[in-house]
């Protein structure tokens, strides 16, 4: 496996494990499941939900994608674009993470 095949799993593995993080401790503050409600509250909620669901997203499309198949027994093609936006979302989730990390030396 490549270094640049690595890097790029290891950035997916990291928006991933911070997405799930997010919304781990969102719930556990709110008593709430995170979603894109968020951005209707208005005002400055709004404004600051924005950052939080850049990078949770991809925990709630994949919890919201789960939900549907169950529920709503929604085609196999919904659940496979959706997993694949979350899969792409979290890998650019990951890699900005990374640079960020390594801009601080870390």
């Amino acid at each position: 496996m490549s270094q640049v095949s690595l890097q790029l799993l290891h950035s997916l593995a990291l928006g991933f494990a911070i997405s799930g993080l997010l919304v781990a401790i969102y719930r556990a503050l709110a008593a709430k499941p995170a979603s894109f409600r968020l951005l209707q509250s208005g005002g400055a909620a709004a404004v600051l939900a924005i950052p939080f669901l850049a990078f949770a997203a991809p925990a709630i499309i994949v919890r919201n994608t789960i939900r549907g198949r169950r529920i709503e027994n929604r085609r196999f093609e919904f659940v496979f674009l959706a997993t694949l936006v979350a899969l792409i979302w979290s890998l650019m989730s990951g890699r900005v993470l990374t640079m960020v990390l390594h801009a601080f030396g870390l």
